[in-house]
């Protein structure tokens, strides 16, 4: 339970965020399928993370439908726009937080309840079609169907990777999360390019310079001390090549990796430091 804990909750968190645009609701849904987990037989269980990933599916699709029967509406649609630094009057800009839910719920809203978890498990974590329908609990042909209208949908709506691809992204992508959520210098070295380099802007008044850093050693250490005490970090708005990072379940830096060769050669962040102490 522990080692699943370790290696598979960062991962569930991220893949119910991608369905449900919101990270408390997504830490809860993970949450309770670990509680689940718990209350199972594990010799019923073949597959830890696709038992859970099943499980959280489901309670995605649950939650995705009671808000629909409500009648609730998300937010006015907007854009995500993700820059290296950040000008102008703090009191002009709008949070991150603001502009990246925003912009994940301009997404989602476009899609079905059954169309947004075909799309975000198949299109952006490669599952396979026959255990969607487990999870949706329709035919495979129908899965196939809500994934092909969810991918018209989606197509344009936001900016997509020109040289790497979206399954390499992810994969990268996870790996990282999943060092950083368990605070793992050495599987967070092992992600990164020998020649990497990080540059790190603060938007806010007096803000200092851009803090850069070179080489993997340095690079790991400094992403821990910020990322590796109780950061929830998510890839960003269905499948923008961005990492989310949250504390107290407030944005506070959005992350843009740059990828080679399954490594990781470049980060830019953006940090808003008061938005994990804003009330």
């Amino acid at each position: 339970m522990e080692a699943a804990w370790r290696s598979d909750r960062p991962y569930l968190v991220n893949l119910a965020y991608q369905m449900l645009g919101d990270i408390g609701e997504a830490e809860d849904v993970a949450q309770e399928a670990f509680l689940r987990l718990s209350r199972a037989d594990p010799a019923q269980i073949d597959d830890v993370r696709a038992w859970l990933t099943v499980v959280a599916g489901r309670l995605c699709l649950d939650q995705m439908r009671s808000a629909r029967a409500r009648h609730e509406r998300p937010d006015e649609p907007g854009a995500l726009e993700v820059t290296r630094s950040r000008d102008g009057d703090p009191a002009d800009r709008v949070t991150l937080d603001d502009e990246v839910r925003t912009a994940l719920l301009e997404v989602l809203r476009r899609l079905s309840p059954g169309e947004r978890v075909a799309f975000v498990l198949h299109d952006v974590f490669q599952m396979p079609f026959d255990e969607i329908s487990e999870t949706v609990g329709r035919p495979v042909g129908t899965c196939r169907q809500l994934a092909r209208r969810a991918r018209a949908k989606f197509a344009g709506a936001s900016p997509r990777l020109a040289d790497v691809s979206e399954a390499e992204h992810q994969v990268v992508s996870e790996r990282f999360i999943t060092a950083c959520a368990n605070g793992d210098l050495q599987a967070l070295t092992a992600v990164l390019d020998p020649t990497v380099w990080g540059v790190g802007t603060i938007v806010g008044d007096g803000a200092p310079p851009p803090q850069v850093n070179h080489g993997r050693d340095d690079v790991a250490t400094n992403l821990l001390r910020y990322l590796g005490h109780g950061a929830t970090l998510v890839t960003g708005p269905a499948g923008d090549p961005v990492l989310l990072a949250f504390a107290e379940r407030r944005l506070f830096a959005v992350l843009v990796l740059t990828v080679r060769d399954s490594l990781i050669t470049k980060i830019e962040a953006t940090v808003d430091p008061t938005a994990a102490t804003r009330a």
